[in-house]
């Protein structure tokens, strides 16, 4: 937290793979914590965003979700699609990037440099369109077996995607593009 200049109010999880310095830095940023059980149907993430929701909180920055163990991102990028289930907003948010859910909706980009990829998240994504990108699309499909909207690029312009009818995962980075 203290690298992310991030000063917690809850601090809550299991905490079954944090070392003892980890629990002794933990007890000095002065927060509550909220311990879990380790055997639970929920991820530490997805308990502390039900723990968010109740709160009434309806927008979520993940920060650390994608470093680790691959089975933890990959629970992590379906919290996302939990957020929107539940008519909430989440990122996940990367050092050079960030993660991102559109569903039946347009999304327009802060961003006018780096990278875009998109993948249909469930059978197949329709009415997708991609604008002000290298890469442009006009009321396309995306499925979940054809990569097809891998490393588009930012061309200095705001891009957007619409999605009509579907959910798109879109990965943001701020890397420079390779020749």
């Amino acid at each position: 937290c203290r690298r992310l200049g991030i000063r917690p109010g809850l601090i809550l999880g299991d905490f079954d793979s944090l070392d003892e310095k980890g629990k002794a830095q933990m007890e000095e940023e002065g927060a509550r914590i909220l311990r879990l059980p380790v055997e639970k149907d929920d991820t530490d993430m997805l308990a502390a965003i039900r723990t968010g929701l109740d709160r009434g909180y309806r927008k979520f920055r993940l920060y650390g979700a994608l470093g680790g163990r691959l089975d933890h991102t990959i629970a992590n990028i379906q919290c996302l699609n939990f957020m929107k289930d539940q008519g909430a907003e989440g990122v996940i948010l990367e050092e050079n990037g960030s993660i991102l859910l559109a569903r039946d909706e347009t999304v327009t980009f802060d961003m006018t440099e780096g990278r875009m990829s998109l993948f249909a998240l469930g059978e197949r994504a329709e009415g997708v369109t991609i604008r002000n990108m290298k890469y442009t699309l006009q009321n396309a499909v995306l499925t979940n077996s054809f990569p097809i909207g891998v490393s588009n690029e930012f061309t200095g312009e705001r891009g957007s995607v619409t999605v009509r009818k579907g959910t798109l995962l879109i990965l943001l980075s701020r890397e420079a593009s390779t020749p």
